[in-house]
């Protein structure tokens, strides 16, 4: 047999193998821009997560210094996901907005 007949995907002396046929792709948005707050696996402190851009990399670093700078607050941009500190949804759907987006609050 192979090493091409049977891909290896666990090994115990590495761990899990990533494939190479696979590639790391984000999954197409549906057009709307979700802004959500969590607070879960985050001490407590809550994040506004904004989902659904359909935006490469670079824009999307972009995007996320402007929503920061407005915001006056911290944040990060994580696997095609912008986390912007605090709650601050309100002010974030109205920047999103004024850029052409369509925006939703989604969850509570």
């Amino acid at each position: 047999m192979t090493h091409s007949d049977n891909p290896l995907v666990y090994s115990t002396d590495t761990g899990r193998i990533k494939s190479e046929a696979v590639p790391n792709e984000r999954p197409k948005g549906d057009g709307i821009v979700r802004i959500q707050r969590q607070v879960a696996g985050r001490k407590g402190k809550g994040v506004c997560v904004i989902t659904g851009l359909d935006l490469n990399d670079t824009d999307l670093n972009k995007l996320a210094a402007e929503l920061k700078k407005r915001c006056g607050c911290g944040g990060s941009v994580k696997d095609g996901v912008i986390e912007i500190q605090g709650d601050k949804r309100d002010l974030l759907k109205e920047l999103l907005e004024a850029k052409g987006f369509k925006v939703k609050l989604a969850g509570g």
